[in-house]
């Protein structure tokens, strides 16, 4: 008589690895993912480019601001701080008040200076706002 072993290997159950778990893991990312993607709101600032005889016509009735490289802000040709923009535009509007203000800036110039310029300008009251490049 022969006694048949039946090895207790062969009908192990652990073939793998069970992958459900995982799955719904990375689902749950995903949803996670979409959904916060879809409630982000990017904010920006509007600028409306002017053609070239847009400009040229402007810059006779426009507040000049020029910025430079190094932070140097100029109104009317002399050197401002960025607080005194604020009282030199609304000076400068009370004189002509269909006035807009063109910003002259220099490539290099720090857009943190360019946006402190802007918030001076917008609190002096006048909202057309120009953008032009120098250097």
């Amino acid at each position: 008589m022969r006694m048949r072993r039946h090895n207790s290997d062969s009908h192990d159950s652990s073939h793998g690895i069970d992958l459900a778990p995982m799955l719904d893991f990375v689902l749950n990312l995903l949803i996670f993912f979409i959904i916060t993607a879809i409630f982000v709101k990017e904010f920006g600032l509007s600028v409306n480019r002017p053609t070239e005889l847009q400009q040229s016509n402007s810059e006779g009735s426009s507040i000049q601001i020029q910025i430079t490289d190094a932070g140097d802000i100029f109104v009317d040709n002399r050197v401002v701080d960025v607080r005194a923009v604020r009282a030199n535009v609304e000076r400068l509007k009370a004189i002509n008040p269909e006035t807009g203000v063109l910003i002259i800036a220099d490539d290099a110039a720090k857009t943190g200076v360019i946006m402190g310029v802007v918030d001076q300008v917008r609190l002096g009251g006048i909202f057309n706002i120009t953008f032009s490049t120098s250097g």
